[in-house]
């Protein structure tokens, strides 16, 4: 309705500018004043937009050009998004069809009455116009100008009509959505009272994962307590053993147990609170330098076993990357200790690569040993919780954890190994920003 108002409307422009160029145009005929000239050009401007309006929507769609004609048509710029929306979706419609028709046997007018006026204004700059000249083009544009009228008229009407039967269409629509509504209303309550039904079943269903989920944490909490109490038995049972001996290198070696066992103790809670952080914290992208966290890693590992008789390599061909540092510093600082605890110290060089680089859209962090390497039988299992190929060198929670983190970031971790030999680790991260 409001679209077929903004064509009734734009008519009335389009019926005036033609009007007021044909009025112009005799003036200029009888008088050749510029002025009067200009002012046909400036009117025939009307008409010429809106055709120009037509013939794009026609052949292209809507697009910038058409919009500009209909501007030049001195239509508001408020009804152009209605003014194009019916044109495009209704074109084919009967009424619409017809009016289009009119419209461009006016547009066809109209490219005519221009021809007369370039044809007059040739005359005039010649100074070869003639009286006979004079009445034979006031002939023609008086007929043009006929015959636009009953165009006009004729598009109007058609609207007209049109407008009357989409108000029919939306009486019957809007009788329509109130059955639809109701018969909706009804569903609803319908399918409300089978819900009401099926909540008992539901709600024994959540139950039931609830009592899953107790269950991983009765055992999360049972091996956390046996492994936090088992370096405390150790450690007392040395002192006890101490107290008793007097032989300096015998009681250096207890102390070095006793230190083995309080690294141990202190990996087991530095994996837990990774767990809770991994669990709970909030997910932060951001800017994160890959160097650093490998830096930072390093460094606070040379006191692990063997660490210092390790070569360490980097290859970074990438640094700053958008992700989440958190994850980032536990997945890295996991596979770093890894790397280091399972060390193969039968080999005379022990060395560790890291490479990290861009690969089909994903940024890719590379940590590979030749180290112990892992068991074929072992390597399907080495994420699961608790699972650990040699329990005296880890908890078991260190995979486990960084699989979870790579997760949280939506990434994904590969492993390739072979027993003795060594592993490489490949942990892809989304690209977050294309960049």
């Amino acid at each position: 309705m409001s679209a077929t108002r903004a064509y009734i409307n734009g008519e009335s422009h389009y019926s005036k500018g033609q009007k007021d160029a044909s009025r112009y145009l005799i003036t200029y005929l009888y008088t050749q004043d510029q002025k009067k000239w200009k002012s046909y050009i400036e009117e025939l401007k009307v008409p010429q937009g809106d055709g120009l309006a037509r013939e794009t929507l026609i052949k292209v769609g809507d697009n910038e050009a058409a919009r500009k004609g209909f501007l030049i048509g001195r239509n508001d710029k408020d009804d152009l998004d209605d003014l194009v929306w019916l044109f495009v979706n209704f074109k084919n419609m009967p009424f619409f069809a017809k009016a289009i028709h009119e419209w461009n046997q006016g547009d066809t007018l109209i490219n005519e009455l221009f021809i007369i006026g370039t044809q007059i204004d040739a005359k005039i700059k010649h100074n070869i116009l003639t009286e006979n000249d004079q009445k034979k083009f006031l002939k023609q544009i008086t007929y043009i100008s006929d015959k636009l009228t009953i165009n006009e008229l004729n598009f109007l009407n058609t609207l007209g009509k049109g407008t009357r039967e989409i108000k029919s269409m939306l009486i019957i629509m809007n009788i329509v959505f109130i059955l639809i509504i109701i018969c909706s209303v009804s569903c609803y309550y319908s399918i409300m009272v089978k819900r009401l039904l099926t909540s008992k079943k539901e709600i024994e269903a959540k139950n039931e994962n609830l009592s899953l989920v107790n269950h991983e944490l009765d055992r999360f909490v049972y091996s956390a307590s046996h492994d936090l109490r088992s370096p405390i038995t150790s450690l007392q049972g040395l002192i006890e053993i101490t107290k008793l001996e007097n032989d300096v290198d015998q009681i250096r070696d207890y102390l070095n147990l006793m230190s083995k066992s309080l690294v141990k103790q202190d990996q087991f809670i530095n994996d837990i609170i990774d767990y809770s952080k991994n669990k709970r914290k909030q997910i932060i992208i951001e800017p994160v330098s890959l160097k650093e966290l490998f830096d930072e890693a390093i460094s606070q590992m040379m006191y692990i076993e063997n660490a210092s008789k390790i070569t360490i390599t980097k290859d970074l061909l990438i640094d700053e990357i958008q992700s989440d540092s958190l994850r980032l510093k536990i997945i890295i600082n996991n596979l770093m200790s890894n790397a280091i605890k399972y060390a193969d110290v039968s080999k005379q060089e022990m060395m560790i690569s890291i490479k990290t680089y861009f690969k089909e859209g994903f940024h890719n962090i590379e940590i590979s040993d030749n180290g112990i390497g892992i068991k074929d039988e072992f390597r399907d299992r080495i994420f699961e919780m608790y699972f650990g190929t040699n329990k005296n060198k880890g908890s078991g929670l260190g995979l486990y954890i960084v699989k979870e983190a790579v997760e949280n970031i939506k990434g994904s971790i590969a492993v390739s190994s072979e027993n003795n030999i060594g592993s490489k680790f490949i942990v892809t991260i989304p690209n977050v920003y294309g960049i």
